[in-house]
């Protein structure tokens, strides 16, 4: 299974409200797993944005 996020695990609180259900999903999903940080930027935002803003610029 392969899980991907734009938002480091500490920012995981703005889905997840709760700060112990938020520990609870990182411990669950990562025990036995890897963790695998590209530290690049999302394309698909980023195409999402420049879409977004040429549609108020018009």
């Amino acid at each position: 299974m392969v899980i991907g996020s734009n938002e480091s695990f500490s920012g995981w609180t703005k889905t997840f409200t709760d700060p112990r259900l938020c520990a609870v999903i990182a411990d669950r999903l990562t025990f036995g797993g890897h963790i695998i940080e590209t530290g690049t930027d999302s394309y698909r935002l980023a195409t999402t944005c420049a879409h977004a803003e040429q549609q108020v610029v018009m």
